[in-house]
């Protein structure tokens, strides 16, 4: 009799507990839900062994600008359900000259993350690939889209509308703020960072907490030299140009021009504007306020394009609005620091003659989206460093592939007075125009179709064997045989420097690497990340 009260009572206990605790739960859940902001963007959705938790205050993540990556990450994290504070610089639509051109493999992942539609309702222009113009001649390459959904293609588009696009589609998640400010430092303690200190849009300096700080504040990031010690080159600028209601020699495809000293790129941005850029070499560049920057671009750059654009281009000229932007080139040489992860243009950036930076930062997006997914708290900051340790990694097969390929072909494309050098130039032209897998290759390379770091190596030596080829057909004279050893030599001079700053490790044998087999932390994982209020979004 004894045992069975006491089991009576054990069990009157446990039931009693369970009754008190779902109305505490209840309780608190009417509690928090009362107290709650009531402006979309502030709400804070977090999980707990999947459920949801509302507290006022906490934040899981905070992202430094809304650029392309920042707002593309936001969107991101927050259809995760994640509480995200994102703060930008300046919310209005930005007006920029690059950054308009999204390869095919940035498409679709720009698919993968939902934000397809980003680029629909701005009259952006469909891109099936390039036409190359050297000395008279023009070859078309075309993007391998055979085996892709019919909307599989490039998009250009104005810069600033695909942002705004883009940002309207993280604010429209209840779980994302997204706030106009200045963040002036890092909140560091103990090596870790906190968060960020920044200055609103009135003046008021604040402070922001989050377990996870990602600064993606662009190519002229001031918060970098923090995390990562960077090596900016600045090999060019872009003088930039609108060339109105222009008719391109090929209509939904970019042109470059292999001009001397360098490449012209012209491309549409809507269905009415064509961009031009014109790639200036050196970090100096014609005065654009007496005059000569429109003398040098009418003597010098004119009689060098298309005859079809050429009164277009002339006319654009001669209407003013030139701008200027200098093209950086920085390896990422990442500098794990617990709390913090740099990304887009202030991690990594490339020559931007191939359009490849919003694809490598689309692509990273994805990358880290996957190995955040599984965590559900992100607290452990030393813990969580070391696991995303393996994004480095995992992201180098479309980053290198890109970055070197850029680096590479801007150094070909360039005039040179070296006679091997523009060899090099030629063969690259001829190789492109034979049509097949040498066009088809390169072309899936450079629109983050193909991935892969060696396919572009056998490319690029493929391109200097073919033009000793040239060079010692039909007879190899010592002159000739000459320079086809300097077009060997230049060509590794080239490439072998871009792929150890890259990381030949990371970029080959990304297998090797510690890091790639890293698993989630067991203690920072969760059963169910997405919370019900969020499901859908």
């Amino acid at each position: 009799m004894v045992d069975q009260y006491a089991l009576g009572l054990i069990l009157a206990s446990v039931l009693g507990f369970v009754v008190l605790y779902n109305l505490m739960a209840k309780k608190n859940r009417i509690r928090v839900s009362s107290e709650a902001r009531t402006e979309g963007v502030q709400t804070v959705i977090t999980t707990t062994n999947g459920e949801c938790r509302s507290i006022e205050g906490d934040v899981d993540v905070i992202i430094v600008g809304a650029g392309v990556a920042g707002s593309a990450l936001a969107h991101t994290l927050g259809k995760d359900g994640r509480k995200v504070h994102v703060i930008e610089r300046d919310l209005s639509e930005p007006d920029r000259i690059v950054g308009e051109l999204l390869q095919p493999g940035g498409y679709l992942k720009l698919v993968e993350l939902g934000l397809q539609d980003s680029v629909e309702d701005i009259d952006a222009q469909r891109v099936f690939g390039y036409a190359l113009f050297k000395d008279g001649k023009n070859t078309r390459l075309s993007y391998p889209l055979e085996k892709f959904h019919s909307d599989v293609s490039g998009r250009s588009f104005h810069n600033g509308r695909f942002i705004q696009r883009m940002r309207e589609k993280a604010a429209s998640l209840p779980n994302i703020r997204l706030e106009q400010g200045t963040v002036t430092s890092l909140l560091e303690e103990n090596g870790t960072i906190k968060g960020v200190q920044y200055k609103t849009k009135d003046g008021k300096e604040l402070a922001a907490h989050a377990p996870l700080t990602i600064v993606c504040d662009g190519c002229f990031s001031n918060l970098r030299r923090s995390l990562c010690n960077p090596q900016v080159d600045v090999p060019s600028s872009f003088v930039g140009l609108v060339l109105e209601n222009c008719e391109l020699p090929y209509a939904n495809h970019g042109h470059v021009v292999l001009a001397d000293p360098s490449p012209i790129l012209f491309y549409p941005i809507s269905s009415t504007e064509v961009r031009c850029l014109v790639d200036v070499p050196g970090q100096k560049v014609p005065s654009i306020s007496n005059g000569e920057m429109a003398k040098y671009l009418k003597t010098m750059v004119a009689p060098q394009v298309p005859p079809e654009i050429y009164d277009s281009f002339v006319a654009a000229v001669d209407r003013g609005n030139i701008r200027t932007m200098p093209n950086r080139s920085m390896p990422a040489a990442p500098q794990p620091t617990p709390g913090a992860l740099l990304m887009g243009d202030a991690f990594n950036m490339r020559h931007p003659l191939t359009g490849g930076g919003m694809t490598v930062a689309l692509s990273d997006i994805v990358v880290l989206r996957d190995l955040l997914r599984p965590l559900r708290d992100l607290n452990d900051a030393p813990t969580l460093c070391k696991y995303l340790e393996s994004f480095y990694t995992l992201r180098k097969p479309v980053a290198s592939t890109i970055n070197t390929l850029a680096g590479a072909l801007y150094k070909v494309f360039c005039a040179s007075p070296d006679r091997a050098r523009n060899e090099m130039r030629q063969a690259c032209f001829d190789y492109l125009s034979l049509g097949g897998v040498f066009s088809t290759g390169p072309v899936s390379l450079l629109s983050g179709l193909n991935p892969r770091p060696l396919s572009l190596v056998l490319h690029f030596f493929a391109v200097a064997v073919y033009g000793v080829g040239r060079l010692l057909v039909p007879f190899p004279s010592p002159s000739r045989m000459w320079i086809g050893a300097r077009l060997i030599s230049g060509a590794s001079a080239i490439i072998f420097p871009i792929i150890k700053a890259e990381g030949v490790r990371q970029m080959f044998f990304p297998a090797t690497v510690p890091a790639y087999y890293r698993a989630p932390p067991v203690n920072c994982q969760a059963r169910s990340l997405k919370p019900d209020a969020l499901k859908g979004l």
